[in-house]
C-alpha cells in the first residue's frame, strides 16, 4: 500500500536561509529545488504545506532593503509554482514587525493532520527547533519523521532524534555535528536550483 508522504516547510526559516547564503542577486527556485529533493531521496511529496509572512515594505526604502524585498517577492512567486503546495500566508505585526501565525499554523498542522491520519510520512523543512512537540506527537501516532535543513539552518536539536538531510552546496559545509546526529549531507550543484536576478 501506497504511503502517503507530506512535506511541511517553514517557509520564511528557509527564505532567510537562502538568501544568506546566495545574497540578493539570486534566489533558490524552490520548484527545481523540490525535484532535487525528491529525486535524491527517492520519493514524492503527495502534498506540501508552505507557511510563511512577507516582509513589511513600508518602513525598508534604503537600497539594500529593496533589494531584499524583490528577492522575496521573486522566491515567494517561485514557490507557488508547484502544483501540489498550499501557501499559507501570516501577516507580520505593525508594531514590531514579528512574523505572526506562521509557526502556530505549522505545528497545528502537523499534529492535526497526524490525528486525522492524513499522511504516513511526515518531512519537515525548518531550521527551528520549535517544532520538536509537534513532532513528538505526529510520532506518537507512528508517523515517519525526517527533517530537510540547508546548510545553514541545520536544526542541531532535531538531528538527534530524527534523520536530517542537509543540503550542502559545492561541497562546503557549515558548521560541525555530533557523530550521533542523524545527519545525511546532500551535496547540489547549485547552479541547477538557483535563479538570477536580472
Amino acid at each position: 500500500m501506497k504511503k502517503t508522504i507530506y512535506l511541511f516547510v517553514d517557509g520564511s526559516n528557509l527564505y532567510g536561509g537562502q538568501y544568506d547564503l546566495f545574497g540578493s542577486g539570486r534566489y533558490l527556485s524552490f520548484p527545481k529545488f523540490i525535484d532535487e529533493v525528491e529525486d535524491r531521496l527517492k520519493i514524492k511529496f503527495d502534498r506540501i504545506f508552505f507557511y510563511a509572512s512577507f516582509s513589511p515594505g513600508g518602513k525598508m526604502t534604503d537600497k539594500k532593503s529593496k533589494y531584499y524585498l524583490k528577492n522575496e517577492a521573486l522566491f515567494y512567486k517561485d514557490v507557488k509554482k508547484v502544483e501540489k503546495l498550499v501557501f499559507f500566508k501570516g501577516y507580520r505585526s505593525k508594531t514590531s514587525g514579528k512574523e505572526k501565525e506562521v509557526d502556530v499554523k505549522l505545528a497545528v498542522d502537523i499534529v492535526d493532520f497526524a490525528h486525522l491520519d492524513k499522511y504516513d510520512e511526515l518531512f519537515l523543512f525548518s531550521g527551528d527547533a520549535d517544532f520538536m512537540h509537534a513532532l513528538k506527537i505526529a510520532q506518537n501516532r507512528k508517523k515517519k519523521i525526517s527533517i530537510l535543513a540547508l546548510e545553514n539552518r541545520v536544526p542541531n536539536r532535531f538531528a538527534f532524534f530524527y534523520t536530517t538531510h542537509v543540503f550542502v552546496f559545492d561541497n562546503k559545509p557549515k558548521g560541525f555535528f555530533s557523530e550521533k546526529q542523524k545527519i545525511k549531507r546532500i551535496i547540489l550543484d547549485k547552479n541547477g536550483v538557483i535563479k538570477e536576478i536580472k
